[in-house]
């Protein structure tokens, strides 16, 4: 028996060794990708490739690509291994152009897998091809100039609750953190514009709409390793005011929107009159609309109250040219005096390229492409990043890229810098359908608060931050404490 025992260890040893040689073999001639082609890339290792610190839960998938756009400097693009999947990150901006615009045709698709039998995620930004055209252009008249002004009562309302709520707390010198607070008054926002109903979330931190909006960005090693899955191995993953669900259900109901335009000889007008709008389709849009709507928004504005906090001569400018322009508006915050706040729009534009909420891009041919000027041929569904947070750091574009300087958005400055290199809302015809939404909703919190109150530091405030490495967006570990301070009339 002994005998017997002992063959069979030692033939399973042999087996075991001979899959595992095969295995290394195997992905170690998937990882020669880059170097067959006569394309820069970062040296891999088996079995992780490049991904080991996102394997080991060590960087978000944001930070990893930075530290990648780092590792080539000079490089157009970069190759890189996501195990023994081949990837490319594009590093020049007229390339990123080219991905984002030019060639659009060719990498309209993110190529990142989402389960499509899961109806909330029939939702704009993980559709592909034609039905993500077809719904792009459905959605397009919701985000209108009237349909937006139309909304902004009820941002500014919110804005006035957050103001009121936060009375006492100032008054006591308590430190908060800004993040749960800005989500709560995001959160309200999106719950009346998008589905119509009041949820006092500002009130109420427990109200079920705020508990599931921190459900769904709430770090864990599942969604961290859901995540990156989706990357690398997709397989293996599977005035009468109208808000926004009226929209939708007008969208169920008629097939088109007030303002959108359907002409019969135009096909592409054809495909999206004909396209069906089902009740789930309703449901992934305001999914995706309260979810992005929220988190993006109150994640902006807590950087933003961050930075001034450390800088104050920043704050101090800010408030003086609200003021002023509250003065001459009768205290009103409108639609037209937001946008006679330019100072206020270079704070937010340096904010979104600080800290890009989403600080990544990823594209994927739908068949081969030869990079421009190059002898490099992608294969069709080849996984392509652009690191935002990589292009909004690159002291090439942005000298001292770690100091917080609005003036960075002055017109001449932004006159002089290369275009593609300010990505915080994406380009093309893909980028966000939401950003002038979501850049009203930050300005308008802004304004509330900085009329009303100064933010200091706190000891527990930390100038530099760190982030979380199991979400996509960034997202700070620990939050951001600041203490409010009411100002004098």
């Amino acid at each position: 028996m002994a005998v017997l025992l002992d063959s069979w260890l030692a033939e399973l040893v042999v087996v075991v060794s001979a899959a595992a040689l095969a295995l290394y073999a195997w992905m170690s001639r998937c990882q020669r990708h880059w170097q067959r082609k006569g394309a820069p890339f970062v040296k891999p290792e088996v079995p992780f490739g490049n991904f080991r610190p996102v394997a080991m839960g060590q960087k978000s998938l944001g930070l990893f690509l930075w530290d990648i756009y780092n590792m080539a400097p000079g490089a157009r693009y970069v190759g890189f291994y996501g195990f023994n999947r081949p990837m490319l990150l594009i590093r020049d901006p007229e390339l990123i152009r080219e991905v984002l615009i030019k060639d659009f045709a060719t990498f309209h698709d993110r190529g990142i897998f989402f389960d499509e039998e899961e109806p909330l995620n029939r939702h704009l930004f993980a559709l592909t091809g034609i039905k993500w055209r077809q719904l792009r252009i459905k959605l397009t008249p919701a985000f209108t100039s009237g349909k937006l002004k139309g909304m902004f009562k009820t941002l500014v309302d919110c804005g006035h609750e957050m103001a009121a709520v936060l009375e006492g707390v100032a008054g006591r010198s308590e430190a908060v953190e800004v993040r749960e607070l800005l989500a709560r008054y995001s959160t309200d926002f999106i719950a009346s514009v998008g589905f119509g109903i009041e949820v006092h979330c500002q009130r109420d931190p427990d109200n079920e709409f705020r508990h599931w909006g921190r459900k769904i960005f709430e770090p864990s090693l599942i969604t961290g390793l859901a995540l990156m899955l989706s990357v690398i191995s997709p397989k293996l993953t599977r005035f009468v005011q109208k808000d926004f669900m009226d929209l939708l259900i007008q969208l169920k109901n008629r097939g088109y929107l007030d303002g959108e335009k359907i002409e019969d000889g135009d096909s592409t007008s054809k495909e999206v009159s004909q396209m069906e709008f089902t009740m789930d389709d309703v449901a992934a849009q305001a999914f995706i609309f309260f979810g992005a709507g929220f988190e993006t928004s109150s994640s902006t504005m807590s950087f933003a109250l961050h930075e001034l906090a450390f800088n104050l001569h920043i704050q101090t400018k800010l408030q003086e040219e609200i003021d002023l322009v509250l003065k001459e508006s009768g205290g009103e915050i409108s639609y037209e005096a937001l946008s006679k706040m330019s100072f206020l729009d270079k704070v937010v534009s340096e904010t979104l390229r600080k800290y890009p909420p989403v600080p990544l891009l990823n594209r994927e041919p739908n068949q081969e492409y030869r990079i421009p000027d190059s002898d490099v041929v992608l294969e069709k569904g080849t996984p392509i990043s652009i690191s935002v947070l990589g292009l909004h750091r690159d002291p090439k574009y942005y000298p001292e890229p770690e100091h917080f300087d609005p003036e960075r958005f002055c017109e001449e400055q932004k006159a002089q810098r290369q275009p593609y290199v300010y990505l915080p809302f994406g380009d093309g015809p893909r980028n966000c359908i939401g950003m002038r939404l979501g850049l009203l909703q930050v300005k308008v919190g802004l304004v509330c608060l900085l009329s009303k109150y100064s933010v200091r530091p706190t000891e527990k405030t930390r100038e530099t931050l760190d982030y979380n490495a199991r979400t996509i967006i960034l997202l700070p570990n620990g939050g951001i404490q600041l203490r409010l301070e009411k100002r004098c009339s």
